[in-house]
């Protein structure tokens, strides 16, 4: 069969470009489950990468869960939730997650979506649709993730909503904005906890600007849910907010160690979403056996073991905080599991990821579009699982190699 034909030299001239530029991303196929350790092409890895800042991923409560899960209700909801996929499963899930954000959301109700990305897809573009064409104003912060960023192109893209960009750790541009926005329907957007610096939003100030201008207030905490707040209910907890104005998006496949997202708000908004909701309505339901274990994971979350889990976190934090220093990296002061190390060029991070991963460690280089041009880094992540004894052989690794970069002619 020949492979001779316009699109098919295109795509192999993009990809020569992406290798020039050092932007290639390859996968890494993982022969374990999911762990500080990793089974990647027949080596052991110590992984300081993935998500699972509870270390929930593999707990054997979970993994019993999803079993009783299928043997309850099959491996497949057949449908979509508004045809005949809508479990009792699902249904007691969401039940249980709006009692969780009910002290921070009046008259709260929840959905269950597949992924975050659909339910920030979803809530986005169906929020703006509440306005006429043309009524909505949203204002997403900078450095949102690629989900909301496609959220509100789409939604500007469908309702020619005005989009303006505005900086979360500075709030004078989006008051500014505010001030002279007419339009009656506003909606602000931004990540709870900023997944490649891991840094927290200002949520109790966003929500009086948006309590001043009338506008609603989306927060994607999927980096902040499990782990924030004494309980782990995420950011609205720990910033003790309440406000029937909150949208907010809850990640269930990171600290939560399973899989799906959920949106909670104020019954109207659900509802509505449930009528508009385009990635709601069209997409096949998660199957029910997930929504069964992750009431089991709630229950972990809210309980002894979850405050356990983030007591370590802390820990691990706070050591690495103040122990760990670099003469020619940067560390940002992270207060979440999330740590990056700031290397600079693409080269600079595949190097060091390079070294890492010789050293028997798995924390890949993350470079631009995820980050801006020229903050190429290492985005170290922490689990409740590391020890302490872990995260001190990581911090001499790195000084080692930092050490012998520095030295290098």
């Amino acid at each position: 069969m020949s492979t001779n034909f316009k699109a098919h030299d295109m795509a192999e001239q993009q990809i020569a470009e992406l290798d020039k530029q050092l932007l290639r991303r390859k996968l890494r196929i993982t022969e374990s489950p999911c762990d500080i350790k990793a089974s990647v092409g027949q080596r052991e890895l110590k992984a300081f990468c993935s998500n699972d800042y509870l270390g929930l991923a593999n707990h054997p409560k979970l993994v019993s869960a999803i079993a009783e899960g299928a043997n309850l209700y099959g491996v497949g909801s057949g449908a979509s939730h508004l045809i005949s996929g809508h479990s009792i499963a699902h249904d007691l899930l969401e039940k249980k997650l709006a009692t969780f954000e009910s002290r921070y959301i009046p008259n709260a109700r929840a959905l269950f979506f597949s992924t975050g990305y659909l339910a920030n897809m979803s809530a986005i573009t169906s929020l703006t649709r509440l306005a006429e064409q043309g009524e909505a104003s949203i204002y997403s912060a900078k450095l949102n993730h690629a989900s909301l960023i496609d959220g509100v192109r789409l939604a500007s893209a469908q309702t020619k909503a005005m989009v303006t960009l505005f900086d979360h750790q500075n709030l004078d541009s989006l008051e500014n904005g505010l001030k002279q926005d007419t339009r009656p329907l506003k909606l602000i957007v931004l990540d709870g906890v900023f997944s490649m610096d891991g840094d927290i939003a200002p949520i109790e100030k966003l929500l009086h600007i948006a309590e001043q201008y009338d506008a609603l207030l989306m927060v994607d905490d999927a980096h902040g849910f499990g782990v924030l707040g004494k309980q782990g209910h995420g950011i609205l907890e720990q910033s003790q907010v309440h406000s029937e104005r909150i949208i907010y998006i809850g990640t269930l496949g990171k600290a939560a160690g399973v899989s799906g997202a959920f949106i909670c708000a104020a019954a109207p908004f659900i509802e509505w979403l449930i009528q508009k909701g385009r990635p709601y309505i069209y997409s096949t339901a998660a199957p029910p056996a997930i929504a069964h274990t992750l009431l089991t994971c709630l229950e972990l979350i809210e309980g002894a073991e979850g405050a356990r889990r983030r007591k370590q976190l802390s820990q691990l934090i706070e050591i690495w905080r103040d122990e760990m220093t670099f003469s020619i990296w940067k560390k940002t002061a992270s207060s979440t599991p999330i740590q990056p190390v700031i290397l600079g060029s693409n080269a600079n991070a595949l190097t060091v990821a390079k070294l890492l991963d010789e050293a028997g460690y798995w924390i890949p280089a993350i470079r631009p579009p995820t980050v801006p041009v020229g903050s190429s880094r290492l985005r170290i992540t922490f689990s409740a699982k590391h020890s302490v004894d872990d995260l001190r052989e990581l911090m001499k690794t790195l000084r080692i190699i930092e050490q012998k970069i520095e030295g290098a002619p």
